[in-house]
């Protein structure tokens, strides 16, 4: 293998710190807290989520208790809808990287059944909040519900709070540029290819992560050979079909890359969606060995040429693009 240190380098310590995981399929009761808390899904933890968990975790600096988050590891709604597989940000183990990044204490895994769909709000605070996770305080996101249909709002959570005697907190709304941030908001983002705007809102760089796998093996002969990725994670979110700038992380290193969303219109009318990247400066046999894209940009779109000389034209001019956008990175 060929590594140009100018274009790769070593993947460098993030700001993690140990989060405590509590998985409640394992352990019916709580040993620890009371807890500060907040309840929510957290798809990609993005900043609105960051901006949630910060009161959780200054509320619980003021009260001298642990800080958590409450979360499930599968969709609610995929729990209820066997066939319904909602587009995700992240999934549940990157899910938990990145609750890690926030610094909040723990992370409590709470699996979502039929049986919890059905309790009550007051239920839900009394029999599960208080009485098997020991929350003390409960942050309530500005516009989050709970509780069978989410029939009930935070004036039930508070007086629900005030019997049980477990303090009820609307966290304080957030927002950019007067708008809300939410994760349906990022998934639109992505799939129009704004990355930017996207990455900007989740705090860090969207990636996907896969299998390699055998391809059409055409870049090499046009001498862009690529690394085709199988996601692991189907249920993500996939961007914009078209070319985009990012960084490759294998074995520990960082490479700069290429990286093609799209069906190949120009070799063939198949409308299977391909995923491939022209990793730069790298040389050697990745197939079924795993690797993950940081999206950096969005380049163009995808479209079909007239002819394979025109496509290997753009592809050049693609690459000097991309090149560009990767310097002003670093």
């Amino acid at each position: 293998m060929f590594i140009n240190t100018e274009t790769s380098r070593k993947i460098p310590p993030n700001n993690r710190l140990v989060l405590e995981r509590i998985d409640l399929s394992e352990s019916k009761i709580m040993t620890d807290g009371p807890f500060v808390a907040s309840v929510g899904f957290f798809d990609g933890v993005h900043i609105g989520h960051r901006h949630l968990i910060k009161q959780v975790k200054e509320k619980a600096r003021e009260l001298g208790l642990p800080s958590a988050v409450v979360t499930f590891p599968v969709h609610p709604r995929k729990v209820l809808q066997k066939n319904y597989q909602p587009a995700l940000l992240c999934g549940y183990e990157e899910k938990l990287e990145q609750l890690s990044t926030t610094q909040i204490d723990y992370c409590i895994s709470l699996p979502f059944t039929q049986e919890l769909s059905r309790l009550s709000a007051r239920e839900f605070m009394n029999d599960v909040l208080k009485k098997q996770i020991n929350v003390h305080t409960l942050f309530i996101g500005y516009d989050h519900r709970f509780g069978y249909n989410r029939e009930e709002g935070f004036p039930e959570y508070r007086r629900h709070g005030n019997e049980l005697g477990m303090e009820v907190i609307q966290a304080h709304e957030y927002q950019v540029a007067g708008e809300d941030v939410s994760s349906t908001k990022i998934r639109s983002l992505l799939k129009k290819g704004d990355i930017e705007q996207a990455n900007s809102l989740l705090s860090y760089r969207y990636t996907l992560s896969g299998k390699i796998v055998e391809g059409y093996r055409v870049g090499r002969t046009i001498g862009f050979p690529t690394a085709n990725i199988r996601s692991w994670e189907r249920y993500k979110v996939v961007p914009e079909l078209g070319v985009y700038a990012v960084l490759v992380h294998i074995r520990e290193i960082i490479y700069e890359g290429m990286l093609y969303i799209g069906t190949r219109p120009t070799l063939h009318d198949d409308p299977e969606i391909s995923v491939e990247v022209n990793i730069f400066n790298f040389s050697g046999d990745l197939y079924n060995q795993s690797l993950t894209v940081e999206f950096v940009d969005f380049i163009r779109a995808d479209r079909k040429f007239d002819a394979m000389d025109e496509l290997v034209a753009q592809i050049h001019k693609d690459k000097i693009l991309v090149i560009k956008r990767l310097k002003s990175e670093k």
